[in-house]
């Protein structure tokens, strides 16, 4: 990866844990860091954002370079990742930390995240009204360092087993047939 062309993208699709470890499996994908954006605290802690009072959701910061894969390529991973028409929650997971939000750092990028939420509605992978925010980019602060990579340092556990494990496998067998996926 040619570190000079790298980008950044920041988006929110419900627990970090799930979103996380799926897009360190891409290719062209060189960080996948869980945080939080979009609230009014600085340097929140998880059980300050678990409250719901710090305004912040749940976040992945992605760093990734765009000769390997595409803005459009992670978009249509982050919506095949969560429900994009369920507001504030996924699945079990309620507040307004596990809301559906893309972070745009200027009028280019927000076009095109309008435009990769237009194709996924014209998919038909989700039934009901998006609920996806668009909001610009202010800050990212990274979660604590139990939070990255837990899926993989805790796959037993029973979220994880539970939720996550599932997801990361439908996952791993629609993107692999598409060889988006890094060796393992």
């Amino acid at each position: 990866m040619d570190n000079n062309n790298l980008e950044q993208i920041t988006f929110g699709g419900g627990c970090f844990w799930c979103v996380e470890s799926c897009f360190n499996m891409l290719k062209g994908v060189k960080s996948a860091i869980s945080g939080y954006s979009g609230g009014h605290k600085d340097k929140p802690t998880y059980q300050e954002v678990c409250t719901g009072e710090t305004g912040h959701a749940e976040v992945v910061q992605i760093t990734y370079d765009p000769t390997i894969i595409s803005y459009e390529q992670l978009m249509d991973v982050f919506f095949f990742l969560h429900d994009p028409t369920q507001l504030n929650r996924q699945g079990n997971d309620i507040g307004t930390q596990y809301r559906s939000v893309i972070y745009y750092k200027d009028d280019a990028e927000k076009a095109k995240a309008e435009e990769a939420i237009k194709v996924s509605i014209e998919s038909g992978r989700w039934a009901g009204t998006y609920v996806t925010e668009l909001t610009k980019f202010d800050k990212f602060w990274p979660a604590e360092q139990y939070h990255q990579g837990y899926y993989n340092e805790n796959p037993t556990q029973p979220y994880c087993s539970a939720v996550v494990g599932p997801k990361i496998q439908k996952f791993k067998k629609h993107f692999g047939e598409l060889g988006m996926l890094n060796a393992e």
